[in-house]
């Protein structure tokens, strides 16, 4: 069965556990990938099944299994069938709306955890659910799309002496939780250049280009932050947890990407008051250029002002009017005008009104 639905709410009077992909459906091929190792040997293959991973099943070594993509529903439902997964884990792994979240189970354990990329040329923020099922030698990675995240990863899986050959299925769940978490760093580094750019940019020439990016910085920090807030309850459960697949010096490591995650969230913090304090400079830079422009009319009106009254008075045309025939009327009149608008220019200098 294959079947996709845009949202959550289009499975609304399904039976729990009914295994449905939710979420963007990426055009490509799936792929399984497995990788088989231990300190003496390491095999890479893609398979075509999740029967072919049965083998695996009796040996020692861990089997690290990624699959990339999840519109193949076939491929999550013979997981659960042969490794014994409960179908609401089953049905989380093909939601991918699902909230940052640790859940342990008697056999198993289970993460989702958000990985974020960044577009080149520009600030939008591309966000992938990766869930990760790990069993006593195996370790299921479930990802949307295939990229080069893991790439480091399978890497150093070549070096035999690395303490990743060495180690068991929890500590390549740490490696993996680690991968992720560090491309925030990333981020992290994106904002602080975007950020500096802006507060230049607001205190030099703001425009509404100016608004629209902090706008959208905006927006992206809140769907960021309900992205690593999770992070500090999801690393704290894993500290509390007493399950046997956790070894104790394991989760030391995990006390790292804890420490990590803070590091995230307060800068995230930051950037949200960063961000509200630019967008009320913004407003009261404009608010300040509103109001020069306001003063600048203000002072050319009352400039006017008595000329114009001058020039309705001797504008009424009435026949008995002694100044109209007056020789000099004219450029007593333009001196009356210019003593006036210098006077008033000088009278709002001496009171700092220009």
């Amino acid at each position: 069965m294959s079947e996709s639905l845009s949202s959550a709410s289009k499975k609304s009077g399904l039976a729990p556990g009914t295994l449905v992909h939710i979420g963007e459906v990426h055009e490509h091929e799936h792929s399984i990938m497995m990788m088989n190792y231990n300190s003496t040997k390491l095999e890479k293959r893609t398979i075509n099944s999740i029967e072919e991973l049965l083998p695996y099943k009796t040996t020692d070594s861990v089997t690290w299994v990624i699959i990339d993509g999840l519109k193949d529903i076939a491929i999550v439902d013979a997981i659960g069938q042969h490794f014994d997964i409960h179908p609401l884990v089953l049905e989380d792994i093909l939601n991918t709306n699902q909230r940052t979240k640790f859940e342990e189970y008697p056999d198993y354990l289970y993460f989702v955890i958000k990985a974020t990329s960044l577009h080149k040329g520009s600030f939008n923020i591309e966000y992938e659910q990766i869930s990760i099922l790990v069993l006593k030698n195996f370790v299921f990675t479930f990802m949307e799309k295939p990229d080069a995240l893991f790439d480091p990863i399978i890497n150093r899986l070549n070096n035999e002496e690395g303490h990743l050959r060495n180690s068991g299925s929890d500590y390549l769940a740490y490696v993996i939780m680690d991968t992720v978490v560090d491309e925030y760093f990333t981020l992290q580094d994106a904002f602080d250049e975007l950020i500096e750019f802006i507060e230049d940019d607001l205190l030099t020439h703001p425009s509404v280009e100016t608004l629209v990016t902090i706008q959208k910085i905006r927006r992206e920090l809140i769907f960021l932050r309900k992205t690593v807030s999770p992070l500090r309850e999801l690393l704290a459960a894993i500290r509390r947890s007493e399950s046997p697949l956790f070894d104790e010096r394991t989760k030391r490591y995990f006390a790292d990407i804890y420490d990590h995650s803070i590091r995230i969230i307060e800068a995230v913090e930051s950037y949200r008051e960063l961000i509200s304090g630019m967008l009320d400079i913004y407003l009261s830079s404009v608010s300040n250029k509103m109001n020069e422009t306001m003063k600048f009319l203000t002072v050319f009106a009352s400039i006017f002002i008595p000329l114009t009254f001058i020039a309705g008075v001797y504008g009424m045309n009435f026949e008995y009017m002694p100044e109209l025939k007056w020789k000099w009327s004219y450029p007593i009149l333009w001196s009356v005008f210019i003593g006036i608008a210098v006077s008033l220019l000088f009278y709002f200098k001496k009171k700092k009104w220009l």
